[in-house]
């Protein structure tokens, strides 16, 4: 069977095998709903509670803070729909780079009322210091700036940016649902500084797919999307995915634990990847900002993004062309649009995210591969001139 080297850690990761080995018993012999008051219940609880106690412990935050969710899109959504249903119609603010599940519901609430002010971001893809302080004079009620891009890997001062909206009387949340297993995550001294809510995701750092966590101030009401039994605090109705949460109690415990060590590696393969990318002529996007270790996102004069990652599909590697959640939009990042990028340019981005998995013999491959890859692309592009 034919099996890509695989690079686009930012979309999914491989199941852990310690994370499957610790589902499994979920899906087969453990079969409780944890609402149940008999046996089989009360166990199917004390997983999900262990989970729970897990994933706190993996972002330093209190067991009673993390609201299990179906995804980061959920998690996200629940926070600032969750929160405006608590509110009267004001205004909130984004940052102009933020994934579609947080754009799209600010959208939804302008059009209930909200004024929603847009953060802009400068040339590396961070959100503008004065700009962010001028909008918090407009006093937003709800403010959402990610943590680490999806696209870029680009670093949001969140610790900076925090004080400034607690001081305007926001809720301040950050999707961070990149950062689990690739940088350091503290809630507490995060929530010190201002910040009130945070997303994060199994599937992003080795856990399942179909599982996140909304880490939450208990200070922040929420009106629940999904009502019914009362499920986690009230704020998520529906009969817990028992296996899902307890491999993303073992995923985060994981990547807590090689948090020391594997962005180092991560740091080290990004440089051997982006000298190469260099060497062949490719633009870096946001290489001047503080990024995650693990993602480079390029492109080569003349190239279509789309068309590169076809190719490079069928010559043995699998990489994307921006994110993998707005893949079928055929238009330009927005991302890059709002770091100013040519249009022209941002057509042809292609995203390399490397994960624990990867190594310097797959970079190596990958840089010769893509050469002959852009050589063709290009004498091809030349006949048609």
């Amino acid at each position: 069977m034919f099996r890509p080297v695989y690079l686009d850690h930012n979309a999914t990761t491989p199941l852990d095998p310690a994370v499957l080995s610790a589902m499994l018993p979920w899906l087969e012999s453990q079969f409780g709903n944890a609402s149940s008051r008999h046996e089989y219940g009360r166990q199917a609880r004390q997983a999900i509670d262990e989970a729970r106690q897990r994933v706190a412990a993996a972002v330093n935050a209190h067991a009673t803070e993390v609201v299990f969710t179906s995804g980061g899109s959920e998690a996200n959504n629940l926070f600032l729909k969750g929160a405006a249903a608590t509110m009267k119609p004001s205004a909130l603010a984004v940052s102009a780079v933020e994934h579609p599940c947080i754009l799209k519901p600010a959208a939804q609430l302008a059009r209930q009322g909200w004024t929603c002010h847009m953060l802009a971001v400068d040339a590396a893809g961070r959100v503008e210091s004065a700009g962010f302080a001028e909008v918090m004079q407009a006093r937003p009620r709800l403010v959402s700036v990610m943590a680490a891009n999806n696209e870029t890997g680009v670093l949001q001062d969140i610790v900076s940016l925090a004080p400034l909206a607690k001081a305007a009387g926001a809720w301040f949340h950050s999707d961070a649902v990149q950062m689990l297993g690739k940088h350091a995550i503290d809630f507490r001294a995060l929530n010190a500084a201002g910040l009130n809510a945070l997303t994060v995701s199994a599937h992003k750092a080795c856990g399942p797919k179909g599982v996140a966590a909304l880490i939450l101030d208990k200070r922040v009401e929420l009106q629940p999307l999904i009502a019914g039994g009362g499920h986690e605090r009230g704020l998520r109705s529906g009969t817990e995915n028992v296996a899902a949460i307890v491999g993303f109690g073992v995923a985060a415990e994981l990547a807590a634990r090689r948090a020391a060590e594997l962005p180092q590696r991560l740091r080290q393969l990004q440089m051997q990847l982006e000298t190469g990318l260099a060497a062949l002529g490719a633009t870096i996007f946001a290489q001047q900002a503080p990024r995650l270790p693990n993602t480079a996102y390029f492109a080569f004069p003349d190239i279509d993004g789309e068309t590169l990652v076809g190719k490079l599909d069928r010559d043995g590697f699998a990489v994307a062309s921006g994110a993998a959640c707005s893949s079928a939009n055929p238009e330009p990042s927005h991302v890059l649009r709002a770091m100013g990028v040519a249009p022209e340019i941002a057509r042809g981005a292609v995203r390399v995210s490397l994960g624990a998995t990867t190594t310097a013999d797959e970079i190596e491959r990958f840089i010769h591969t893509l050469q002959q890859t852009v050589g063709r692309l290009q004498g091809l592009t030349a006949l048609l001139n």
